[in-house]
């Protein structure tokens, strides 16, 4: 069995008081849907995902206790649609653009970079995560600059935003007239109708196929210092990388953690309704999803269907991103 670690380990510091430099409290912009849904303005393409019954959570006993992944149990959601990729960074922008939005990255003044991907000064270092020493507070650090000031988002329009918190996600949602999925529908999407797999193409993780390709970007090497980027990415990938899953969804597993709805708690899916399910109440965490570039079998499995992690709601990283949900039209 891997060894996995703490829960926000590799997966993203945990919270925005991690960093011990002084930041400033600000928060990100707020938008509700009054605040004007522009037509047309969420480009990204859309896949159906049917109403459906299925078993939801790990039948392999392989994630951590108290992430909560058991006990698998049956979930009824109706159908929706979901975009079949994250949010790109041209996505992203449009949004900004149409609303001069400012992200809690920005208004906080930085945000959490992997170390072998800053691109900064020395003064713009704040230094390592409490118990995560791979990331580092840099300030500075956005969307837009993903890997600090000395970095720009030119060139990597087709990935994925990271650098967005959770609330900024809801913002987007809130502009585009979408939602963030909850926790059901985005596994019920990840899983893409096949049952009570590990991945989304099945239960394996080929070592690279005839050409030496791998199926998902993850961390090959040994974590957190060397990375052979067999899978072709340091960060991360083109959305469209890789292969869709039977719903036609790309990179549901690995590339960047997602965003869901959901209040995080390690012990709800023993209570979990049927129908629908929503998440607790309450809480202090947002559900993330689907693992990133960093996952590797020996320190964090979390690119799997069924596993889960979380955050607080202002955090940001540079493995985070979002995709949205909305009805079938």
């Amino acid at each position: 069995m891997p060894d996995h670690h703490d829960q926000g380990s590799c997966c993203a510091p945990r919270g925005r008081l991690s960093f011990t430099a002084g930041a400033a409290t600000a928060q990100g912009s707020a938008l509700t849907p009054a605040d004007a849904i522009v037509a047309g303005r969420h480009l990204v393409q859309q896949a159906v995902v049917p109403a459906q019954v299925f078993a939801m959570g790990d039948p392999f006993g392989e994630g951590k206790r108290e992430d909560g992944e058991q006990p698998v149990h049956p979930v009824e959601v109706a159908s929706f649609s979901i975009d079949t990729t994250p949010v790109t960074n041209a996505d992203f922008a449009r949004f900004v653009e149409d609303t001069r939005f400012r992200t809690e990255a920005e208004t906080f003044g930085y945000s959490a970079v992997f170390h072998l991907a800053v691109a900064a000064d020395h003064s713009s270092i704040m230094g390592p995560a409490a118990g995560s020493p791979w990331w580092w507070g840099i300030e500075g650090a956005d969307w837009a600059h993903p890997g600090g000031p000395r970095s720009t988002a030119h060139g990597l329009e087709d990935h994925p935003v990271v650098h967005v918190s959770w609330n900024d996600a809801v913002a987007y949602c809130a502009w585009a007239g979408r939602s963030l999925p909850t926790e059901a529908q985005w596994e019920a999407a990840s899983r893409g109708g096949r049952t009570s797999l590990r991945y989304p193409w099945g239960d394996e993780l080929p070592a690279g196929d005839e050409e030496g390709e791998w199926p998902v970007n993850i961390w090959q090497g040994s974590f957190p210092m060397l990375n052979t980027q067999e899978d072709g990415y340091l960060t991360t990938a083109p959305v469209r990388t890789y292969a869709p899953n039977d719903y036609g969804l790309w990179q549901t597993v690995g590339n960047v953690w997602e965003w869901c709805s959901d209040w995080f708690d390690g012990r709800w899916y023993a209570k979990s309704p049927f129908q629908e399910p929503a998440g607790p109440p309450e809480g202090e965490a947002r559900v993330m999803r689907g693992g990133s570039y960093l996952c590797h079998d020996s320190y964090c499995n979390r690119y799997r269907n069924a596993a889960r992690s979380s955050n607080t709601p202002d955090s940001s990283m540079g493995n985070a991103g979002f995709r949205t949900v909305g009805p079938v039209s």
